[in-house]
């Protein structure tokens, strides 16, 4: 039987991993309607590191349930399945978008980069003031 606590703890998690995907989202609607693609996707590249920072650390200051490196793979993985099969598969009918270094790379590796470091400092504060 699946433990109900595990899958809401989970659920939690990626509910988290879901909010930072649709506001790195909504960089590239509102940047592609008010400027031109490559400083959309340099807003993007800032962005993507700030939103995720936040997020991760409003994660592991209010539940902690899972460590920076669990959470960090947890919101790429999540980040790299919508853009491929939402974005790519479903809105553009194309996998270009995954020639682009400035355009998916580069952010992929500042979600990780990002989640990881905000939670590495802010569970080990966590853990310090307990």
């Amino acid at each position: 039987m699946v433990d109900k606590v595990n899958t809401a703890k989970f659920v939690l998690l990626l509910a988290h991993a879901f909010a930072g995907w649709m506001l790195c989202a909504a960089i590239i609607g509102i940047g592609l309607q008010v400027t031109t693609v490559e400083n959309m996707l340099i807003a993007h590249a800032i962005g993507v590191p700030i939103i995720f920072a936040i997020i991760a650390w409003m994660y592991f200051r209010t539940f902690n349930y899972t460590t920076p490196l669990q959470t960090a793979l947890v919101f790429l993985v999540f980040a790299i399945l919508m853009d491929f099969f939402v974005i790519a598969l479903l809105v553009q009918k194309s996998i270009a978008m995954f020639a682009s270094v400035l355009g998916t790379w580069i952010p992929f590796a500042l979600i990780f980069a990002s989640t990881y470091v905000t939670g590495y400092y802010t569970a080990r504060r966590v853990n310090a003031h307990s």
